[in-house]
């Protein structure tokens, strides 16, 4: 897992609009946070969302897959990499990061 500098640059640019977001690097990706919970994650360059039931299928119906940190393992976490079309938006990619907030919010 790895990020590089100008990429994370990059994402947290399309979110500054948002404020309050932060990076907190963490075995070489980072995990993007607000209000102290982490929404989304950036691994190898690739960004993605925190999912549930209230916005999986948004993702799946966009192509996206789940985040897998293991290759040689199945198991997949419940991110969902971020759309290519909603992180160049950074309008979208707020209103994304809000639901996937949302959802950590729920989960206290």
């Amino acid at each position: 897992m790895t990020v590089s500098e100008d990429f994370l640059a990059f994402v947290l640019d399309q979110l500054a609009d948002w404020g309050g977001v932060t990076a907190r690097k963490m075995f070489g990706g980072a995990g993007l946070y607000r209000n102290g919970k982490m929404f989304a994650l950036i691994s190898n360059d690739v960004a993605y969302l925190k999912v549930d039931d209230s916005n999986k299928d948004r993702f799946e119906r966009a192509g996206s897959r789940p985040f897998k940190p293991y290759q040689d393992k199945p198991q997949t976490m419940s991110y969902y990499e971020i759309p290519p079309e909603v992180l160049e938006d950074a309008e979208a990619l707020i209103a994304w990061s809000g639901q996937s907030l949302a959802i950590q919010m729920r989960n206290r």
